[in-house]
């Protein structure tokens, strides 16, 4: 199993309830598209299974772990075994593309070998072949302020790819990259995903690229799974009563969407 979260809820410090009584599971290897109008709580339910938050009530499980009941070395481990695409992904601005994407590795690493990584890439070949995947492979050396929204996009989930994770979390990981590589690079996470048998969960604005590339869609709203089903099995009635709040589905380019 990747992930069990069992009646789980979450209140931010401010009294925000983002998630109330979430069970949800995932197999190895499910590509799961999470949906739903702004502030639904797909970041935050992300942000459990990434351990960077735990919840108010409940229990989460990640990888057969459960974050609250391990020591810190154990817990240190288990986070370099999760791969975390950021909608903006938190790259320093001065660091070069090359040591953004190697340090994907370092919680695996010895601290010599990160530190020593930091002053000089140790594995060039490996960063270009990532780059490679998502197109912006002469962005190498460059610093990371020197990319645009969309490639500083590709480079978080080009150093994902170099981590190789057990479990890949993507939040809005295309949001910022127009239609065309917005489909190469979630093609290029499933290729990943498929090819070594680890789960992907991501949370999507568009619908329509949902449906059209994972074939399990979870629909949040206020904080709760609305309906948890195979993509096929979507209609357009489910679709427009996820999004009622907001008056328009989304999609890219804001393309009508043809469902049942």
């Amino acid at each position: 199993m990747s992930f069990h979260l069992e009646q789980a809820s979450l209140t931010h410090s401010d009294g925000n309830r983002a998630l109330e009584n979430i069970s949800l599971t995932a197999a190895h290897g499910e590509r799961i598209a999470l949906i739903g109008p702004s502030g639904a709580g797909k970041t935050s339910l992300l942000r459990l299974l990434a351990t960077s938050l735990s919840p108010s009530s409940g229990a989460v499980s990640v990888l057969n772990h459960a974050p609250a009941q391990i020591d810190v070395n154990a817990l240190k481990n288990l986070r370099s075994r999760i791969g975390m695409v950021h909608q903006a992904p938190p790259l320093p601005p001065r660091q070069r593309v090359i040591t953004a994407v190697l340090a994907g590795r370092l919680g695996r690493w010895p601290l010599w070998k990160s530190l020593l990584s930091l002053l000089y890439p140790l594995d060039i070949i490996g960063a270009h072949q990532q780059l490679a995947r998502m197109g912006i492979a002469d962005r190498l050396y460059d610093r990371c302020d020197k990319l645009s929204g969309g490639q500083l996009q590709r480079v978080g989930v080009a150093r994902v790819l170099y981590q190789q994770p057990d479990l890949i979390l993507a939040d809005e990981p295309v949001s910022a990259v127009d239609p065309t590589l917005a489909d190469q690079v979630l093609v290029e996470l499933l290729v990943e995903t498929r090819s070594r048998q680890v789960t992907l969960i991501a949370s999507l604005h568009a619908v329509d690229l949902a449906l059209k590339h994972f074939p399990r869609i979870v629909g949040l709203r206020a904080g709760h799974i609305i309906f948890d089903l195979p993509a096929q099995q979507i209609t357009a009635a489910l679709l427009r009563d996820l999004y009622a709040t907001e008056g328009t589905l989304p999609t890219q380019d804001n393309r009508p969407l043809m469902l049942p």
